[in-house]
């Protein structure tokens, strides 16, 4: 090999050995940890001049973790088959030897901002893991749904799209948001901890909102002409309500399971077809 290949050579193995090198944590046992805490993480796998990886970020529900959310392989490895970056975050305990939570209330000026972690955690990312910034679809379950979104609320921009299941605001809701979004909400007929209608929680002196009260201001946002739904797709696993006559470059979309407080096996291919319609993928060309 003349010296030009040898030199081309080495500089490909110092890629690929600094890749490695990043990105040696984050596995089921092992979190990459951060200044604001940690994160668990499944790849596709990369290596040095690749594309970045477009991201799901998911947030675990009240008393979870990042370990467990991979452990729940119907979402986890749908993703990384097709080709996305799964990165399951870490709440921090409510409390001393309280369970992992997200603060995610305004009137809560204690503890962590949320924001500012997954900006940490997707900064990181992006180091160890190639992870495309730009094509980030922010999902959470229950709890880590509420998150969601209350930081679609306050950076409707930072983030490609957004995926809740089983949660929404809460009271207070807020009156106002930056919007708009891209926002696929998901939720079960029968979910009785988070019902569509909301609940008081007396443990907490606090109270879910109606989710379709909250559905109502992301239309706005939106800029959707109705309140009725334009499309119904009952021929699925989902019962869809899709609203197409809003604001370009948003998109609006409600989907019903028929079962309770759980994130359906059906659920991811659902959401990723879902997001790679709002931003398809692009095809390099020779």
């Amino acid at each position: 090999m003349h010296r030009a290949g040898w030199r081309g050579a080495l500089v490909a193995l110092a890629g690929w050995l600094a890749a490695s090198a990043a990105s040696a944590c984050g596995d089921i046992n092992d979190p990459c940890m951060i200044a604001s805490g940690s994160y668990n993480v499944m790849s596709p796998g990369w290596k040095a001049g690749d594309p970045p990886l477009p991201v799901v970020v998911h947030f675990h529900g009240a008393g979870g973790d990042g370990k467990g959310v991979l452990q729940e392989t119907q979402m986890s490895e749908p993703a990384v088959k097709a080709g996305y970056l799964f990165i399951a975050p870490n709440g921090l305990p409510r409390g001393p030897g309280g369970r992992p939570t997200w603060k995610f209330r305004p009137q809560d000026t204690e503890g962590r901002d949320e924001l500012d972690f997954i900006r940490d955690v997707l900064a990181d990312a992006k180091t160890r893991f190639n992870a495309d910034l730009s094509r980030v679809l922010l999902t959470g379950f229950s709890n880590g749904g509420s998150l969601v979104w209350y930081l679609a609320c306050r950076a409707p921009n930072e983030f490609a799209a957004y995926a809740p299941v089983s949660g929404g605001f809460w009271e207070p809701s807020p009156k106002s948001c930056a919007g708009p979004i891209r926002l696929l909400h998901t939720h079960g007929w029968a979910d009785r901890q988070v019902p569509l209608e909301g609940r008081p929680l007396g443990n907490l002196g606090a109270r879910q909102s109606d989710i379709f009260e909250g559905l109502q201001l992301w239309r706005q946002l939106d800029g959707c002409a109705g309140i009725r739904a334009d499309e119904f797709d009952t021929s699925g696993f989902f019962w869809i309500r899709r609203w197409t006559t809003c604001a370009p470059g948003t998109a609006m979309e409600l989907a019903i399971h028929k079962g309770g407080h759980e994130v359906p096996d059906e659920w991811m291919p659902m959401a990723l077809k879902w997001f790679e319609k709002q931003l398809p993928r692009v095809t390099a060309t020779r």
